[in-house]
């Protein structure tokens, strides 16, 4: 049997991985149209910021590595230009040296990914605004802050403007702003982390405001130029003038769909490639996964485009399983996702109040604010967290937090708890670690149950601040 895989980055090396160790005596070959395979882009940001210093550290797997460990035949540089299904081929070029060619396959995997949008503005392909994405942004975006390399960084950039205000974003705010660049963030809705709910981020936009980070919400984008004194001007919608050094676009990313549309590969409600539960696309002999594709969402109706990473290699794994005869089911994504802003974390898993009010699904929401671990041992502050829950059963909807210690594994517990079925009252029962320093004897998400299942037993009244007039 012979596999191609296109795209070697998460999605795509989880299922050449994994399909060897089902298969030895399978042919797998895997394109990748970048110069890196298998390297880690959500730690992108950290380089830059010098948080991780040795670049090498972000390259997990080369091609001969991977030759060497898996005999895994990786091809970089080399991009798929178009797909047969009736011959079972696709056609590849190398790109530094134009040379084409067909490779068949027996069964296909599509991992293309996603890329950073870039919106058609004035200015967008200056040569001082950037994205995010592979190595070699990475690169550029480094040398940038670096300047000549030493202790002044003469030449380095001195101001940045980062568009967008997700997790990207905050991430290349917080890395610019430890390497002593000025940062300015914009984003077009009225808070920051969109997929959090508006209350869940006012904390931490003060806290960035604290730092310096100047924010500029309900704004976005209109036109880039170039200024006579040779820097960059951003003009904004609502009339503002920003002038700056360097511009990261962190504006959100859009699947790559542009292989399986033209092979005709049914695509999905929102753009992505539409998928099985098994991975597998319109096409019999095609598979897809990674930030590419549709999948279910746990708690909301529908298919979703969730891009995370966690749920790619989880989805390549197991369009690997049913590429090599076994029955492997991918049943959700629920878009459990964390972000850090100097020592302030904020998370989510599961659905919002804003798209659970979308979906048309009842929800009662509680909120409480315990500390991160024993008020009384040094270190700890408070932490705010949302909990989301049916009205009927107590069926966990979702969760978010933010805060500073202990914000992750609260987070982890209640993503646990919705994957597994749980309900508030469950969460009453749960038996937590607790020492001091890691926690309290009535644990934040004990806290939450017990709020929760105080609402449902009639025991609390709650008035939510959006029910009465403005």
């Amino acid at each position: 049997m012979k596999i191609v895989v296109v795209g070697g980055v998460a999605a795509g090396m989880s299922i050449a991985a994994r399909a060897r160790r089902l298969d030895e005596h399978a042919d797998i070959v895997v394109f990748e149209r970048g110069h890196h395979v298998s390297f880690a882009n959500c730690g992108l940001p950290y380089h830059i910021g010098e948080t991780i210093k040795d670049r090498s550290r972000l390259l997990l797997q080369t091609p001969a590595s991977l030759r060497d460990s898996l005999d895994i035949d990786v091809r970089n540089g080399v991009e798929v230009l178009a797909i047969d299904p009736t011959a079972k081929t696709v056609r590849a070029r190398v790109r530094d040296t134009g040379e084409e060619y067909d490779e068949p396959y027996d069964r296909l995997a599509l991992a293309p990914g996603a890329d950073p949008v870039r919106p058609a503005l004035p200015g967008i392909d200056l040569p001082s605004v950037h994205v995010l994405r592979r190595i070699g942004d990475m690169d550029v975006i480094k040398r940038a802050v670096d300047g000549d390399g030493g202790p002044k960084r003469v030449g380095g950039i001195a101001h940045a403007v980062v568009i967008g205000a997700g997790y990207i974003g905050l991430e290349m705010a917080e890395n610019l702003h430890e390497r002593g660049v000025s940062v300015e963030i914009v984003e077009m809705a009225d808070q920051i982390v969109p997929p959090l709910d508006r209350e869940m981020t006012t904390t931490m936009e003060n806290y960035l405001r604290s730092h310096g980070v100047k924010l500029h919400l309900g704004t976005a984008a209109a036109a880039f130029s170039t200024r006579s004194d040779g820097r960059t001007q951003v003009e904004l919608r609502d009339g503002t003038f920003l002038t700056t050094d360097l511009v990261v676009m962190a504006a959100g990313v859009r699947p790559n769909v542009t292989l399986a549309r033209a092979a005709g590969i049914e695509l999905g409600p929102r753009g992505g490639i539409a998928v099985d539960a098994h991975m597998r696309t319109s096409d019999p002999s095609i598979w897809a996964a990674g930030d590419a594709v549709e999948v279910r969402h746990t708690v909301l109706p529908d298919t979703w485009l969730i891009p995370l990473a966690g749920p790619a290699n989880r989805q390549g794994r197991v369009a690997a399983e049913n590429m090599c005869g076994r029955d492997t089911t991918y049943t959700s994504t629920q878009g459990t996702s964390i972000v850090k802003v100097f020592d302030m974390v904020a998370g989510a898993t599961g659905a919002s109040e804003k798209q659970l009010e979308a979906a048309g699904i009842d929800y009662l929401t509680v909120q409480t604010h315990p500390h991160g671990h024993a008020g009384y041992y040094p270190g700890t502050a408070m932490m705010d967290v949302k909990l989301l829950f049916s009205p009927t059963d107590g069926a966990i909807l979702g969760a978010q937090i933010s805060g500073f210690d202990g914000v992750d594994k609260r987070l982890d517990v209640l993503a646990t708890a919705l994957r597994a079925g749980m309900t508030v009252h469950d969460l009453e029962q749960l038996e937590l670690a607790y020492a001091p320093p890691f926690g309290s004897a009535k644990d934040p998400v004990n806290m939450a149950g017990f709020m929760a299942s105080n609402v449902l037993l009639g025991d609390l009244q709650l008035w939510y601040a959006k029910d009465w007039p403005q």
